[in-house]
């Protein structure tokens, strides 16, 4: 019997598909791109629609086909796969695919190739949404030439954009951990857009290369607090710089409105504040309250001040801009100069140490004879310093990253 149950199990672990090798991602420009292999991409997660294992069982060789064209995202979904469980047979169902995407996909996509490369057709007509607010182009090495990209501010009174959004929004479940759709019924929500300008038989077509949500927070009396909510660059423009472009354009957007106090960001990925501090310290380096000179004298309120009114940064984000800048500025072959540059980090890392020690401190008293609560703040404190130590360590490769960064831009 229980050979027999193995048998039955290998049978059906044969049924089971890694639902992120299954989802494959197009984004089309020509008719030819549909057969191309090149062109296919899959999600970096799908447990939000497969669950935590992201696996769909009751099939072989499954594949979930999603494909968009490049500018308006329309789309077309078909499922393949070469064999499917019986549930005569093997009394097991398999996972009802199809209904799972359907959840997080707008109505209406394809379901034939040829409906698709119809709609492909049209695509000459599709033009971006909302207001135009940065131009820059980038060279393809590839290509041989440089590529143009628009970045622009829609919102959702602009024709057929709740519809693009729609299906914009569904990258995120395939790129961003913890990702979830907007109330876009919210008047507070602004969006920002990255376009790259491509040529198809002579006519200039756009494609969609990302986007940022930012929510506008109220603060009273009559302020706002803009905060980054969600931001994505598709996978086939990743790593080419369009990140750093969209957030600055966001800075500049925001830093000429007199209502708006600082910008934030909700709950960032470690990427986010890689690309953020790039940004912040690229458009902080010419401030003069940034010079050497002032940078050595430590932080300042002056700092806070300048870079909150003139560029919208709120204090947190200063700070580490300071710490940063500040790296560039000390010669840490000097050992007064890197002594200095330490304390100071380690001054701004100890804080919350220090805290914690205290809430310990208290309970301790009530509750342990004098020499013991010595003993354990000794080892607390060693533990502390070596905390501290790889803390200030990870941070310096970090700044040092967004410096060699800097100097190639």
């Amino acid at each position: 019997f229980s050979s027999g149950l193995t048998a039955m199990e290998k049978k059906l672990a044969e049924y089971k598909c890694n639902t992120n090798e299954a989802i494959q991602l197009k984004l089309v420009r020509f008719p030819e791109d549909l057969e191309d292999d090149n062109t296919t991409f899959n999600p970096e997660y799908s447990h939000q629609v497969f669950g935590d294992d992201e696996i769909a069982f009751g099939y072989k060789g499954l594949k979930i086909l999603l494909y968009y064209i490049a500018g308006n995202l329309s789309t077309f979904f078909r499922i393949e796969y070469t064999s499917k469980v019986n549930e005569k047979f093997d009394c097991v169902e398999a996972d009802d695919v199809e209904s799972k995407i359907r959840e997080i996909i707008p109505p209406g996509f394809c379901t034939n190739t040829d409906d698709f490369v119809s709609l492909l057709e049209k695509e000459v007509n599709f033009k971006p949404f909302g207001m135009l607010l940065h131009t820059y182009s980038i060279h393809n090495e590839e290509a041989g030439e440089d590529i143009t990209y628009q970045i622009y501010k829609a919102d959702m009174t602009c024709p057929g954009f709740r519809e693009y959004h729609e299906r914009l929004q569904t990258f995120l479940m395939w790129f961003i951990e913890t990702a979830s759709f907007i109330d876009v019924d919210d008047e507070r929500w602004n969006y920002f857009l990255v376009f790259e300008k491509y040529n198809k038989d002579g006519a200039t077509l756009f494609a969609t290369v990302g986007y940022m949500t930012v929510y506008n927070y109220y603060v009273y009396p009559d302020k706002t607090r803009p905060r980054v909510s969600q931001m994505l660059i598709l996978p086939p423009f990743q790593g080419e710089g369009h990140g750093a472009q969209l957030l600055e354009t966001v800075h500049r957007y925001y830093m000429s409105s007199p209502t708006v106090l600082d910008i934030t960001a909700e709950d960032p990925s470690e990427n986010y504040v890689k690309l953020r501090d790039f940004v912040l310290v690229k458009l902080c380096q010419d401030l003069l309250c940034f010079s050497p000179v002032k940078l050595m004298q430590g932080f300042s309120q002056e700092m806070v001040t300048e870079a909150q009114q003139k560029l919208k940064i709120n204090k947190q984000h200063t700070r580490r801009v300071y710490e940063i800048l500040r790296l560039r500025a000390t010669n840490m072959g000097d050992a007064e100069q890197s002594r200095s540059y330490r304390l100071d980090i380690k001054r701004r890392l100890i804080g919350p140490y220090k805290k914690k020690q205290r809430e310990l401190a208290k309970m301790r008293r009530c509750l342990r004879p004098e020499e013991m609560t010595n003993q354990l703040n000794q080892i607390d404190l060693n533990m502390q310093r070596e905390q501290l130590e790889e803390s200030f360590q990870q941070l310096v490769s970090d700044y040092r990253r967004v410096l060699e960064r800097l100097a190639q831009a």
